[in-house]
């Protein structure tokens, strides 16, 4: 049995823990104005009334309510890598950290599609391969309902929930 490596994908490196029982994102918070960022700034708060530029690094939240959602019916241009012989459709949801005011982009889980998905359910973030090659799987971060979920008080921006 051969042991297959995993690894983020290129250009994720550093923006999730990988191998964790309980995967997060990793973001950074300004400490002159606690504003959260992810991915993280390459210089300066994107906050615009603040000048810092010191920054800790932080897990977010791994839950929070979709936002907004569609569906890849098209396969995206290089450097995405079709993970099959031919690309097969994909949910994408921007999903509300309530705790940060992030709202963050990510794939849905194979098996879900956005006949499945609606503003205000409540999604947990897992770690799923994006693509193989050779003795190497490229991972990713990506959203999955949480069962018997629905709507709420953090249903996020634009709900009536919220609102």
């Amino acid at each position: 049995m051969t042991t297959r490596t995993r690894v983020p994908a290129l250009g994720a490196e550093g923006w999730f823990t990988p191998d964790a029982d309980e995967p997060t994102l990793l973001g950074q918070q300004c400490t002159t104005c606690g504003t959260y960022a992810f991915p993280k700034a390459a210089y300066g708060c994107p906050n615009p009334a603040c000048l810092g530029t010191e920054f800790h690094e932080v897990p977010l939240s791994r839950q929070g309510t979709v936002w907004s959602y569609t569906d890849a019916r098209y396969q995206p241009p290089p450097p995405y890598v079709v993970p099959t012989a031919e690309h097969v459709p994909f949910a994408i949801a921007a999903v509300h950290l309530a705790a940060e005011g992030l709202v963050v982009m990510g794939q849905v889980v194979a098996g879900v599609s956005v006949d499945d998905l609606h503003v205000g359910q409540q999604v947990e973030l897992v770690v799923d391969v994006l693509f193989s090659d050779d003795d190497v799987d490229h991972l990713i971060w990506k959203w999955k309902p949480v069962s018997g979920t629905g709507t709420g008080p953090d249903a996020g921006p634009g709900t009536e929930e919220s609102n």
